[in-house]
């Protein structure tokens, strides 16, 4: 079944009162799938994030998305999507600062305030030369993402990285596990730790790109630590880890999405998916604290 007969399917369904109303917009579905894409993909992630305290990484490199949109409709890109730039300039700017870490000795938040605060200066200087040619709510979808602009060809952008990064996650879990406990181990078992992080880079700068124009720039970051935040105040295993982090994560991408289109709320789809997650956490918290106080 190809893409438009799906998004037709669905907006049958939902005129015909199969399925919530709004659903009978093309966009709204374009969101939804993209939502089904996303969430389970950047809960997977999100909880090697945070086994790996790449949480600030996650951030930095999608702050950077922001530059790398400027760059790219310099260069003449497509305002709605200019990929080329993104990926390009997101992929060195993440390996770049795993190279320089494993080098200077410096830590790594503060290779990070280093390599964001230059990205940060140079996509504001190159926007200020830009003011003339853009209009601003391309720079509000690119920060804080928007179900309205999310295209065919988005969901295909999405798809493809998901799809090969899914399989990595699943094949390198455990070494990628191993080798942030247990370093020296890890090398003895023959896990070449140093390979396995640029890889892990990859992965997150990949994901987070592609998670731009649903999430936005400032909040995919966001979307990649809350969830399995929340997941790992209550589970009591690896496996039960993960699982729940992919499940808020879901949780909350669909609902960020679906709940501001379906009740018309002027609230854009990545500030909604944060507010979820985060609700989410803090109920994870207190009950934590209820089961401790009651232990």
């Amino acid at each position: 079944m190809s893409f438009e007969t799906l998004r037709h399917s669905v907006q049958a369904l939902a005129e015909a009162g199969w399925l919530p109303a709004a659903l009978a917009w093309g966009f709204a579905v374009n969101a939804l799938l993209a939502g089904v894409i996303a969430g389970p993909l950047l809960g997977a992630l999100g909880a090697l994030v945070v086994i790996k305290r790449h949480a600030f990484f996650s951030e930095a490199v999608g702050h950077a998305a922001l530059t790398g949109v400027a760059i790219g409709i310099l260069a003449g890109e497509p305002y709605s999507g200019p990929y080329g730039a993104l990926f390009g300039y997101c992929l060195i700017f993440g390996i770049a600062l795993n190279y320089l870490r494993n080098r200077t000795g410096l830590s790594a938040d503060t290779l990070i305030g280093v390599f964001l605060s230059m990205s940060l200066a140079m996509g504001a200087a190159i926007l200020l030369v830009l003011a003339g040619r853009i209009n601003v709510h391309i720079l509000e979808n690119v920060l804080f993402g928007s179900i309205l602009t999310v295209s065919g060809r988005d969901i295909a952008v999405l798809a493809a990285v998901a799809l090969p990064v899914a399989v990595l996650i699943v094949v390198f879990f455990n070494r990628l596990v191993g080798a942030s406990f247990n370093p020296m181990l890890a090398r003895a078992r023959g896990i070449d730790a140093a390979t396995l992080d640029y890889l892990f880079v990859v992965m997150v700068t990949l994901v987070t790109v592609a998670g731009v124009k649903i999430i936005g720039a400032v909040l995919v970051g966001a979307l990649l630590v809350i969830p399995a935040a929340a997941a790992r105040i209550l589970a009591r295993s690896l496996a039960g880890y993960v699982t729940l982090s992919v499940a808020i994560s879901s949780l909350a991408t669909l609902a960020g999405i679906f709940l501001p289109m379906q009740f018309d709320l002027p609230v854009p789809s990545g500030p909604a998916v944060i507010l979820i997650a985060g609700i989410i956490f803090l109920i994870c918290a207190a009950l934590r604290g209820v089961k401790g106080a009651s232990a």
